[in-house]
This record gives C-alpha cells, structure tokens and sequence, in this order.
C-alpha cells in the first residue's frame, strides 16, 4: 500500500504599505497614508474546509442579526464585511466576534517585519552614492523568501494561497522568490527538499484562511502601529514567530519573538528608542 500523501495549506498577507517618499523626495513614514512599518505573514491551517465552514456560518448568522443590519459594511452592495471579514473595514463588534472565533483554530502563524524608516534612510544614502532607487517588488519578495525558509520541506504537497497585491499578478516573481526560500533552507541545513509546491494568487473573499492571517497581521499592526496589544493578547500563543528584521539591538539579523522570548510593549518601545 502506498503511504499517505501529505499536504500543508498556507495562507500569505502583508500589512502596513509601501509609501516611503512624497513626490520631493522626503520621508513620510508614519505621516497619514504612510505606515511605520511593512510586514508579511504566514498562515499554517490544519482543516481549511473547516475554517471556512465556522467563518462563512459566523457571517451569516452576523447577516441575519437585527443589531448589525443598518452597519454599512454589512449591505452586500458595500462588498465589504458581507463578502469577506477584513479587520480593517469590520465594525468593533463584529471584529470582536471573528477574533473570538479565531482563538478556536488549529493553525501557526509567522511573520516577517521590517520598519519602513529603517528602509527609507537606507534607500536615501544609496540614491546618493549609487544612484539605485528602492524597489517595492523586492521588498515584498524578500519577505517572502525568509518567511518560508523553513516551511516548505514538512509535506509532499504545498499550497500557497497569496494574497493578491492590487491588479498585479506576479505568478513568476512570487515562484522564484518561493523557489528562493527552498534553496536557502536546503543550503543551510544540507538537506534537499522534494515538496511539490502549488502557488495560488487570490482573493480573501475566495478563500477564507487570507481572512485569518489578515486578522492575526492586524492585531500585530496594532502593536507595532499604536502600541496596543490587547488584540494581540488573546491570540499571542498561536504566533510561532515574529521576526523584527531591522531590530539589531541584541542580533545583527533582528530580534525574532516566540515562546522564548515573548512579544510585549515594553520591548518594542525600547526598540523604538535605540
């Protein structure tokens, strides 16, 4: 009898923008419509079927509620809230609600950040002495590459689920820099890596695990944002790691968050302050 094939279901996101300069050239990181920070996440979900099954029964009983029906994001016209939970868009009490649903799922979450004003003087100093301009693409890519380093030799059959970036498709770009990951592991720890890897860019609306991992980026978003964790909180056990690339206080490679070294305020405010 043949064994078992086994699959593991991904599920990819970013938080924050890509909005570094205004059109003089000056940095507006942290000014209105400019983020502080960049990031890009990874869902690991154990029953996608599942998931979506609790998330689509939740939205429709939401639907259905007479407390919730004259909320805007709630009229399908709005093709917000009524197609698909986005943290951003939905009303506090029904975020409240998903986030409390998502607190019941099997699933691991990773995260890679970088702080956009780190990136922006970087991209100033080698305009100047290069003449290289800050690529977006590249950014996101990188990302990519080091959130799924070692992710992707645990099954014979990978699917990624990738959230769509605007109109832009970038199949290609997104294989190679996935492919990139592969090599990097295999490099590191001297192993090859057989898995047959399906890449699938989409919608959250068509698929409800890119709802969960917008949901945990939001709530780390709100942490590195705002300096408010009590989203973050609830759900802190499911993030398996949380990589601060441009945190060198201690490391040179950043500061990596996890069961060893937990996520706080306090730690990130000291971050800030170097």
């Amino acid at each position: 009898m043949s064994a078992e094939i086994k699959f593991r279901h991904y599920f990819v996101d970013e938080a924050g923008d890509l909005t570094f300069f205004d059109k003089k050239g000056r940095i507006i990181v942290g000014q209105p419509g400019a983020s502080k920070f960049f990031m890009v996440g990874v869902a690991q979900i154990s029953d996608p079927e599942q998931v979506t099954w609790e998330l689509n029964a939740l939205r429709a009983s939401l639907m259905t509620h007479p407390r919730f029906k004259n909320i805007p994001s709630m009229q399908p016209e709005a093709k917000k809230t009524a197609i698909t939970f986005h943290a951003k868009d939905d009303h506090p009490e029904i975020r409240e609600k998903v986030f409390e649903l998502m607190q019941s799922f099997d699933i691991k979450v990773l995260i890679a950040i970088r702080s956009k004003a780190d990136m922006a003087e970087s991209a100033k100093a080698n305009f100047k002495s290069l003449g290289t301009k800050l690529q977006q693409n590249a950014i996101y890519d990188d990302l990519i590459t080091r959130v799924f380093k070692n992710l992707l030799h645990k099954a014979d059959v990978i699917h990624i689920a990738i959230a769509r970036r605007g109109k832009a498709v970038r199949e290609e770009a997104l294989e190679q820099a996935i492919n990139q990951a592969q090599k990097n592991f295999e490099s590191q720890w001297k192993i090859s890596s057989n898995s047959s890897i399906i890449i699938e860019p989409t919608y959250p609306s068509e698929v409800a695990g890119l709802q969960v991992i917008d949901y945990y980026l939001w709530a780390v978003q709100r942490c590195y944002e705002r300096d408010d964790d009590q989203f973050f909180l609830p759900l802190a056990k499911k993030y398996r790691l949380i990589m601060d690339l441009d945190d060198n206080r201690n490391k040179p490679y950043g500061e990596w968050y996890g069961d060893r070294n937990i996520l706080t305020l306090e730690k990130l405010k000291g971050a800030r302050s170097k």
